[in-house]
């Protein structure tokens, strides 16, 4: 959630100097005798005439009119010089708005891989409700610009490393997020895939360990592999290939569950897993490789839109928004067992296409390629523990996540209208 300022606004001295002739315009509109205050609120007073007929106002009326409109003007300045004035000390920053917790309830959370897609999300939701947040990430796949907005606030740290190192410090919380999960970046690099998801984890949980903090793994719905049952439950094994292209994601983030229940078994770590099915919104780059981010530039460019294999695959698509509630819900409830957090509509790849070719009003056409190795025929979370132990279920459907996403940003090559910079896909 960046500032609506623009970035030149931002330097101190500028800010003063907005600052000091906010001051000089509301002094002028009090005593009534400015020229450019006089020009505007002339310059109101007669749209606003000549919106409703000259004739509708006579003198009277046009005294109280300019009055009225002096007061919303000499209002709306004390608020934003108020904004100003409180930032400057601040060396110039504006920063979103935070809740002010008492120390008490304030709590110093980690979030590995906090610059990426849900990361950021997460990060935001977090201070935003006053908590002190501590971002930690190697940049592989994730981007500084996602949480740069809070670059300099006394209750965030960016930290520049990764989980397959050891971390001393003390936190109340853990979302240990941190693993590249698209197919073309988590297969650039399977050892260090494996190794993120495996020594990653154990790094986080000898952390928990020693300051007892609470921790929760980002797992996935790539743990039940190529389900043999529709939809998945918490309680299916799964149907994983160990050899082949998606298995060091996948075991990784099998193994990464077992450690966590070895923790909390052997020496009472607070632990909870989320398995995490397809979700999309803003931050994740285009470029990843994922369907949803493929159709829409696909889309935008004008060039076809590719399905792979038939089509008939299916997938269940949820807003990221609905993901970060369900994340915090499970870190701060009683539950401590896995949970599926997804949406259970469901969509064949081919009716998804055509989903994002109504909104993105292409010209594109649609064509099939050979389907790829182990691609999953179905995907479909069974939410009915995530309802009743955490009483968490998605709120935004996915035609309306898409409006969301095009309202969301814009894109470097400047294709503005659909936001393509922000929009993803989060593959779980």
């Amino acid at each position: 959630m960046a500032s609506s300022y623009p970035s030149q606004w931002r330097s101190p001295k500028v800010l003063s100097g907005l600052l000091c002739a906010g001051l000089l315009v509301l002094y002028f509109i009090g005593k009534g005798g400015s020229p450019s205050g006089a020009v505007s609120i002339e310059a109101s007073s007669s749209a606003m005439k000549a919106a409703h007929g000259a004739s509708a106002f006579g003198s009277d009326q046009t005294l109280k009119l300019d009055a009225a409109i002096a007061r919303e003007v000499r209002s709306q300045l004390i608020s934003e010089v108020k904004h100003l004035q409180d930032n400057i000390n601040n060396g110039g920053k504006i920063w979103p708005p935070v809740a002010n917790l008492p120390e008490s309830q304030r709590k110093r959370i980690l979030i590995t891989g906090g610059a990426g897609f849900v990361g950021s999300n997460l990060c935001d939701r977090l201070m935003m409700e006053g908590h002190e947040v501590i971002v930690l990430d190697n940049m592989f796949t994730g981007r500084k610009k996602n949480v740069q907005h809070w670059i300099g606030h006394p209750h965030f740290q960016m930290i520049i490393g990764d989980v397959v190192n050891p971390l001393y410090m003390e936190v109340d919380q853990i979302y240990h997020l941190a693993c590249p999960a698209s197919p073309p970046h988590y297969q650039y690099n399977p050892i260090k895939t494996i190794k993120t998801s495996t020594e990653g984890t154990l790094n986080m949980l000898g952390l928990a360990k020693r300051v007892k903090a609470r921790m929760l793994l980002t797992s996935t719905s790539e743990i039940y592999g190529d389900p043999e049952v529709h939809p998945q439950p918490e309680t299916y094994w799964g149907h994983v290939n160990a050899i082949g292209p998606r298995a060091c994601y996948d075991e990784g983030k099998r193994v990464a569950e077992t450690m966590m229940y070895a923790y909390k078994k052997q020496e009472g770590v607070d632990v909870r897993v989320a398995r995490i099915f397809n979700t999309f919104g803003p931050r994740m780059h285009p470029n990843d490789g994922r369907v949803v981010s493929n159709f829409i530039i696909q889309a935008l460019q004008g060039k076809p839109m590719t399905i792979y294999g038939e089509g008939a695959q299916t997938r269940s698509f949820q807003y990221v928004d609905d993901l970060v509630n369900g994340l915090m819900k499970l870190m701060n409830g009683d539950y401590d067992m896995p949970v599926n957090l997804g949406n259970p509509d469901e969509y064949t790849i081919k009716d998804f296409a055509t989903v994002i070719h109504k909104f993105t009003d292409t010209n594109s056409t649609i064509i099939h390629m050979p389907a790829t190795e182990d691609d999953p025929r179905q995907r479909k979370p069974d939410i009915t523990i995530a309802k009743s132990k955490i009483g968490w279920q998605p709120q935004v459907a996915v035609d309306e996540g898409i409006r969301k996403v095009r309202r969301s940003g814009s894109t470097s090559r400047g294709e503005r209208r659909f936001g393509v910079d922000s929009l993803g896909l989060r593959c779980g």
